[in-house]
């Protein structure tokens, strides 16, 4: 039951999905976590495994680049190859000042300035929030592991290329740091009532110019790539 951008069958895809947006992260994500993982999708190079992590069945698929991307696969994973749960592991650039390289924040609830929503022809503005069983589970296993949790608003901007003030603004309101994806994901997971979550580790600060080395951003990331994995087969 392919799709125009995966190839996968029926039953390729496990019920919980986890979602990098690199492909190459996609595949070292399923090389290094994943057990007997196999490709069930590589359509544009946007690469989808299914294997097992501690015993249960998940799959990585990246989401690509921005909201029209990861708003195309997360619709497909949740409508027609019937996903129950996808959460996100990406990075973002950090606007509070309480935060600092190498945190991760949990998306709570997401605000954007693109169209997205538009679709859905809302009377009103959609307020997309993730699923409280899956924050809870992270921000409870990440404790555990040591790790510097917050959870809050993030902001899934349009655009890359934002000015200083702009982004000010988003902080004054509340964001807690910006990223490209997380408002379509929940948006389309809210619609199909479906579980979703973005976890977020901060590389970068946007106002100071701070950013991790990359060795400092590899260990960063691998850190939260095993929280994902442990919040999504809790």
């Amino acid at each position: 039951m392919a799709t125009p951008h995966n190839a996968a069958q029926m039953g390729d895809f496990a019920k919980t999905v986890l979602m990098p947006g690199d492909p190459l992260r996609a595949k070292f994500i399923a090389d290094t976590f994943l057990e007997d993982a196999k490709l069930v999708n590589n359509v544009r190079g946007i690469q989808g495994y299914t294997g097992t992590y501690k015993g249960t069945p998940v799959s990585v698929m990246a989401s690509g680049m921005g909201m029209p991307s990861i708003g195309i696969y997360s619709h497909e994973l949740f409508w027609d190859y019937r996903v129950e749960r996808i959460v996100r592991a990406g990075t973002a650039g950090g606007l509070s000042p309480a935060l600092s390289l190498r945190d991760v924040v949990l998306g709570v609830s997401c605000s954007t300035d693109s169209g997205f929503a538009a679709q859905f022809e809302l009377p009103g503005a959609f307020a997309p929030c993730c699923s409280f069983s899956l924050a809870s589970a992270a921000d409870r296993i990440g404790r555990e592991k040591g790790l510097s949790i917050r959870g809050g608003m993030l902001f899934s901007g349009a655009a890359f290329h934002y000015t200083d003030s702009y982004l000010r603004r988003w902080a004054e309101a509340g964001a807690l740091a910006v990223e490209m994806e997380t408002a379509a994901l929940y948006m389309n997971a809210m619609t199909a009532d479906r579980e979703a979550l973005a976890i977020c580790t901060i590389t970068d600060m946007v106002f100071t110019g701070e950013r991790c080395s990359p060795q400092e951003r590899q260990t960063s990331l691998d850190a939260m790539l095993s929280l994902a994995l442990d919040t999504a087969v809790q």
